[in-house]
């Protein structure tokens, strides 16, 4: 290469040591060891990786052995030598529980969220705990530029001149 370097040697970036240049070495993308695996600090699956992999198949090992037990006849199973499982009637029963369990946790969150909620006439939908009323902030001198002012809540009173008078 140009700058002497070759395909497989590490970059070399700038450091902010006093004492002398530090290297930091990484491999280019389409650089590989010799032995055809990129070079990495970390060898191994991630645990991540491990649980969405056995994951994955425990679903699938489940799905089908719950279809088997729902669909396959009963003389089929007896006869393969599977003559100790649950009721037909909990194939239709466990998903249709699930469901309306899903469906009156949703109606429960909303029932709570408005629960918790104040009424519109209440002072609490418009000052809480957090409300900072706006600070009369003044410059040091006049011939200086204005800073930001702190961040405030806007009056009640100012949006509703804003909005409703002409």
């Amino acid at each position: 290469m140009e700058d002497g370097h070759s395909v497989n040697s590490p970059r070399r970036v700038l450091s902010f040591s006093k004492r002398k240049r530090a290297t930091v070495s990484f491999l280019d993308p389409d650089s590989k060891a010799s032995s055809g695996f990129g070079v990495s600090g970390v060898h191994g699956p991630k645990s991540s990786e491990v649980y969405g992999f056995v994951g994955s198949i425990t679903t699938v090992v489940a799905t089908v052995v719950f279809l088997v037990w729902a669909y396959v006849p009963e003389p089929w199973l007896h006869s393969v030598g599977f003559c100790y499982y649950p009721n037909r009637y909990w194939a239709l029963a466990m998903p249709t529980y699930a469901m309306a369990a899903v469906v009156l946790a949703l109606v429960f969150y909303v029932g709570l969220n408005f629960m918790s909620t104040p009424p519109p006439i209440s002072l609490n939908t418009v000052y809480d705990e957090f409300s900072r009323e706006p600070s009369n902030f003044v410059s040091l001198r006049e011939g200086d530029d204005q800073p930001i002012q702190p961040i405030s809540d806007i009056s009640i009173s100012k949006i509703n001149d804003l909005m409703f008078t002409h």
